[in-house]
């Protein structure tokens, strides 16, 4: 059976990223390309490139981003290669405009460290909006997905360690200052990005010993929708038995099963526990 095509999911997918990449854009025109510093992007390897090449920045990003375009594809899926195609379009485009329209347009700060700082506070906005809709902007997103899905390493230390090479780019053509601050700049930025992304998508292994196991085990898998797990545990002083219930839930499912417990039971015994990752086999049947 032919899948039906959603134009207004669709529609809404393309605005939510038009909107991100122009946050983006923003963000390197008005504050990156003033302070000169090369923080953890493509853009600001073109920065440093401008320097060299008699290109503008919009040109510089675009060919850039199309080489690592086609790795992000080939290895990343189809999915993320259609979304960043259209992202690392219209980064260039919009960097064009904001080319046209504020021709030569100087610091709004200035300050070279406000700079770097707005930068990196307006772009991981932006860049937190793409990952989390699974896309990049391109450029050394697109080698920060790679290194996340195959090294499995947090987006925000990803990006920090692609980014590293980008800033030190920076002692090419400018001062020490300059070159500490895009450092910097790009360590920070990946902090951000993971308390962006990262401790957004944390989820959490709940386990609980109740004496109302029935209500709470109905709760976490008619209201919850998720699954659970029960073990028999032995008490260390008594040796009495008891049934524990473990499940993962997300941040709004933690906050409604504590609710529920608290309601429940508030004598239960919980223990709770930080999950950056998880493999399993989702159901295909209902509850």
């Amino acid at each position: 059976m032919k899948k039906k095509i959603n134009y207004a999911e669709i529609m809404k997918e393309t605005g939510i990223l038009t909107v991100a990449v122009a946050i983006i854009a923003a963000a390197v025109y008005f504050f990156l390309v003033p302070s000169h510093a090369s923080v953890s992007s493509i853009s600001g390897l073109g920065i440093v490139l401008a320097n060299f090449i008699p290109l503008p920045l919009s040109a510089i990003t675009m060919i850039l981003n199309v080489v690592l375009l086609l790795i992000g594809f080939v290895t990343c899926g189809r999915e993320f290669g259609v979304k960043t195609v259209y992202t690392s379009v219209m980064l260039p485009i919009f960097l064009g405009l904001f080319e046209i329209l504020f021709p030569n347009f100087g610091s709004l700060t200035d300050s070279q460290e406000l700079d770097v700082l707005c930068y990196i506070l307006v772009v991981s906005v932006g860049l937190s909006i793409l990952f989390n809709r699974n896309a990049s902007s391109g450029g050394l997103d697109i080698v920060a997905k790679i290194m996340n899905k195959y090294l499995h390493m947090e987006l925000g230390k990803a990006m920090s360690l692609s980014g590293m090479c980008v800033a030190l780019s920076a002692a090419l053509v400018y001062d020490k200052k300059t070159v500490v601050l895009s450092i910097l700049g790009t360590y920070f930025n990946g902090i951000i990005l993971d308390h962006f992304i990262f401790d957004n998508n944390i989820k959490r292994r709940v386990c609980i010993i109740t004496k109302k196991e029935e209500e709470l085990r109905q709760f976490i898998t008619r209201d919850l929708h998720s699954g659970a797990t029960i073990y028999e545990a032995t008490g260390a002083y008594h040796f009495e038995k008891h049934n524990e219930i473990i499940t993962i839930v997300d941040k709004s499912e933690y906050q409604k099963l504590m609710k529920f417990i608290n309601e429940l039971d508030p004598k239960a015994f919980i223990t709770v526990y930080n999950v950056s990752s998880m493999k399993y086999q989702p159901k295909t049947g209902a509850f």
